[in-house]
């Protein structure tokens, strides 16, 4: 993957330590701009934000300094169980236009149920008892279908899937 700085010193590139180290209730980022921007972003930035506390800011010093052997390791297991749901939900003759390269969710085309996508997983949770996101919080583009989670163990995955399976028929 290319940096856009490897490009241009002309550009903004905003970043944070929520997924890429699971630090998602820490709500650290940082921000790299051109020079010429740091004086204006920094008055913007004292109007928006008191400030981030020690340790979150010396995690994500560990994190960047440290966390590289770990990151990989998660994305070698983030690839694993992305496999195991999108084969899993494929094999139920479910639909997922697009294999997601690089996020935690899979969005699967659940249009022929004939159910707005919040009804439809309302009702997925009562019968299989398996939490998704409706895909109207998504956008309008994307209802009609649900967004699937792979953010969790391979063993919850599984157990989701078998649960799926017995409760499709039902709806």
């Amino acid at each position: 993957m290319t940096s856009p700085l490897g490009l241009t010193d002309q550009c903004y590139v905003l970043d944070g330590f929520s997924k890429r180290y699971a630090m998602t209730g820490f709500r650290l980022g940082y921000l790299i701009a051109p020079k010429i921007a740091m004086r204006p972003l920094q008055s913007l930035m004292q109007s928006f934000f008191i400030s981030t506390s020690q340790f979150v800011q010396q995690a994500g010093v560990s994190a960047l300094a440290h966390g590289a052997a770990h990151v990989e390791h998660m994305r070698r297991q983030y690839a694993i169980r992305r496999r195991i749901l999108v084969d899993g939900l494929r094999d139920m003759g479910l639909s997922i236009p697009i294999d997601p390269p690089g996020a935690f969710y899979v969005l699967v085309d659940m249009r022929h149920f004939g159910r707005d996508s919040l009804t439809l997983s309302f009702d997925i949770l009562d019968t299989a008892h398996v939490a998704l996101g409706p895909g109207r919080d998504f956008g309008e583009a994307a209802e009609g279908f649900v967004r699937f989670s792979f953010a969790t163990a391979r063993e919850q995955i599984e157990e989701g899937l078998r649960r799926l399976a017995r409760a499709l028929p039902k709806l």
